[in-house]
């Protein structure tokens, strides 16, 4: 957290629906920059149609005692296409290229595995990438990929017959010999945008999976019931000798506490609820807030969430993880702002609309995505595409007109969270025409990509 102030980040791109290659982004977040708050670099990758998504580091903190090992190289699993691509950072941080690619025939053919969303080094030196699926899109097919130091593909990480229902994201606490992944559903549904028959169907997931670390034997399966559809995010808190985390639920709009019982079972309970919001002129009757990104700070103190939907992000004071106390929100967007066609009724019957600001000028789109947060605890970073597929049936002004990064200030003493006036990344004007941008990442580690030993 006393790290350097970070200077640049760097995010994934999308052109949806240009026949265009995603790319990823350098962005210059140094006030004291001449090109502050604009993007400074893109790297194109080879292809067409991929869906860069998530990110992660071939080395982190859990790497600590290989004084060799160093945070090089950027994985950025594609979502749709099932290849891998890797970025080296170092030879220039503001300009990364592109040091090598994993071809998806190979992973299918060795693992039979596809759909790759999150990765996380090892201490080993290895990478874990979650894998949603097999190449046709069935969730039965979904697993663990395990890509060597030299980003090969080793094989699967999860041991015979121990593969989760569903996959989606995933954290590790090694002191507790412990790894837990959560269940966003079958990407044959997903992938084609949000059919709520879908859920009805058994397509999507609300499971939480417990494996034996590092060793891959599934121990433990908690089904979080209808208070936990559609488990996304899921973190462990930083502290290593802690044995409890959260996991965001999108569809029912829970925060979900998971924590270790006295038996060295594992068992769960909601700690936060966003209460769904009755609607007009929208496709259901009630709109739910859809939890979509959370991150934890490093001193384990806040929790951050947004509402993709009601288009808020929260900070909540988590000293107590029992109970959670919220400390800010502040309204970036989403579905029911004023001047909206989508209003919201309170019991009454009165109608109601949010306010969001301007930003330097421009009216804020879709609704808060992906959050990262500074080291020091102190900016909140916010972009606002989920998923291509998603944000044409939901956000489809973002997808013509491109999406947004904003800037939080954040009140680390008493809590709080205000949008910084002067910061407004906008990819309305990209090379290629409008693009959506989604997960990003400091070259030096942050929150969400490393984990400690």
């Amino acid at each position: 957290m006393s790290g350097p102030k970070e200077a640049i980040l760097y995010t994934t791109c999308v052109y949806s629906g240009r026949q265009k290659p995603d790319y990823l982004a350098t962005v210059d977040v140094d006030p004291n920059s001449p090109t502050y708050s604009q993007v400074i670099h893109r790297l194109p990758v080879p292809h067409v149609g991929d869906e860069l998504h998530h990110s992660g580091w071939n080395s982190c903190s859990s790497c600590h005692r290989d004084a060799s090992a160093s945070r090089r190289f950027l994985v950025l699993p594609s979502f749709v296409s099932s290849r891998i691509y890797v970025v080296d950072t170092q030879k220039n941080p503001n300009a990364p290229v592109l040091h090598k690619v994993v071809e998806p025939e190979d992973i299918a053919q060795k693992t039979g595995l596809a759909f790759p969303h999150t990765s996380h080094c090892l201490a080993s030196g290895d990478i874990l990438v979650s894998c949603l699926g097999d190449k046709d899109g069935n969730a039965e097919g979904n697993g663990f990929l395990l890509l060597d130091s030299e980003f090969n593909v080793k094989g699967r990480w999860e041991k015979p017959g121990h593969s989760p229902l569903f996959g989606y994201d995933f954290w590790y606490q090694p002191r507790h010999k412990t790894m837990i992944s959560s269940s966003l559903g079958a990407p044959a549904a997903f992938t084609k945008g949000f059919d709520l028959q879908h859920v009805s169907d058994g397509l999507y997931g609300r499971h939480l999976h417990v494996y034996s670390w590092p060793d891959g034997e599934l121990k433990q399966t908690m089904d979080l019931g209808n208070t936990g559809l559609v488990p996304l995010e899921i973190r462990f808190l930083h502290d290593p000798s802690k044995d409890t985390g959260y996991v965001g639920c999108a569809l029912t709009s829970n925060m979900v506490r998971f924590f270790k019982t006295a038996d060295g079972s594992w068992s769960h309970e909601v700690a936060i609820s966003v209460q769904p919001l009755k609607v007009k002129n929208w496709i259901l009757p009630e709109m739910p807030g859809l939890i979509t990104d959370f991150l934890i700070s490093l001193d384990d103190r806040y929790l951050y969430f947004v509402n993709w939907f009601h288009g808020d992000i929260r900070q909540y004071n988590i000293e107590d993880p029992k109970k959670p106390v919220l400390t800010g929100q502040v309204w970036v967007g989403g579905l029911i702002q004023k001047g909206s066609p989508v209003v919201a009724e309170d019991e009454d019957g009165n109608e109601k609309q949010f306010e969001v600001p301007e930003i330097k000028g421009n009216r804020l789109r879709g609704g808060p995505q992906m959050v990262q947060l500074s080291l020091d605890g102190k900016r909140l970073y916010v972009t606002n595409s989920l998923f291509s597929a998603w944000d044409c049936q939901f956000y489809p002004e973002m997808v013509e007109k491109g999406s947004h990064m904003l800037q939080i200030d954040v009140n680390t003493v008493s809590g709080g969270l205000a949008i910084t006036p002067n910061f407004y990344v906008d990819f309305s004007q990209e090379p290629e025409g409008p693009s959506l941008a989604h997960e990003m990442r400091y070259p030096g580690g942050d929150c969400t990509s490393d984990i400690w030993v």
